[in-house]
């Protein structure tokens, strides 16, 4: 028979290998970058489709350029897309109808456009 000390002795022995894990190593996918050309044309389309989703009709585009414009009565709104230097894509979004009416257009726009990139 297995005396107390012994006893105690397995039961501790048994608890720290039922403590062990090993963990699965878990694989990492990386993506791959996306270019400049590819990141401009990302923003390009979620612009062009925050303007037609607050009802602009596209009057103008100018992809060169980097300027879409938009209008729905007598407002419109324009946006501008610049590659920086880092080949970051800056975009923006301006009324040309001065006022609280087409600074909401804008704004409204601009929502749009983050909610297409994701953001």
């Amino acid at each position: 028979m297995i005396n107390r000390p012994m006893w105690l002795l397995v039961v501790t022995c048994a608890s720290a290998l039922c403590a062990c894990v090993a963990y699965e190593p878990v694989p990492v996918v990386v993506s791959p970058q996306m270019t400049t050309q590819q990141r401009f044309d990302r923003s390009w389309n979620a612009a062009l489709g925050a303007m037609a989703d607050e009802g602009l009709a596209i009057t103008e585009q100018n992809r060169a350029a980097g300027i879409a414009r938009g209008s729905r009565g007598a407002l419109s709104v324009t946006a501008t897309l610049e590659t920086l230097p880092d080949g970051a894509i800056k975009v923006q979004f301006g009324a040309a109808a001065a006022g609280d009416a087409g600074n909401n257009l804008a704004r409204r726009v601009h929502e749009a456009y983050q909610r297409r990139m994701g953001r």
